[in-house]
């Protein structure tokens, strides 16, 4: 009868030789993979003229729009201990040919973003995803007032809860 020495004897270890090698091979691709898309050289668009046409668009793109800005304004916030105030700042985005209708409207515009912010609690402002839906918020506002395609978009400046 065989006794457990025996059978460990006969019993071939295993070695962690391929295992070592495939780990490290596996490393050595994934980095090279990483290297080589990042650096541009697969699915990179490495094309010079792709790369001009795309400055031209950005300068023609500027040179289409206007940037009006909203009068800095500073909102009471009302909360139950202390009052708080919010320090706020904008800017608009408008078509150039827009741009004096938008200017003219502005006594409007700030006195709907006031209204606005004033209804405002401190709840509202302390979630993190506050600020992209107060803006959201302010954009269709300020569309609404203005005229379907005098403003594209609504950038915030400055936005101090204080």
């Amino acid at each position: 009868m065989a006794t457990e020495a025996d059978i460990t004897d006969v019993l071939p270890t295993k070695s962690k030789i391929p295992l070592t090698v495939g780990l490290v091979l596996a490393l050595v691709g994934a980095g090279g993979g990483f290297y080589a898309t990042w650096s541009g050289m697969i699915l990179g668009d490495t094309d010079a003229t792709h790369t001009e046409n795309t400055n031209e668009d950005v300068n023609n793109f500027a040179a289409n729009f206007a940037f009006v800005e909203v009068d800095a304004m500073v909102i009471s916030i009302d909360s139950k201990p202390v009052r708080r105030l919010l320090r706020f700042r904008a800017q608009l985005e408008v078509p150039k040919m827009y741009q004096d209708e938008v200017t003219t409207l502005m006594p409007r515009v700030v006195d709907v973003l006031n209204s606005y912010l004033r209804a405002l609690e401190v709840s509202d402002l302390e979630d993190q995803a506050a600020l992209a839906r107060l803006r959201a918020q302010m954009l269709r506002r300020v569309q609404i007032v203005t005229g379907t395609g005098r403003v594209n978009d609504f950038l915030i400046m400055e936005f101090v809860l204080t």
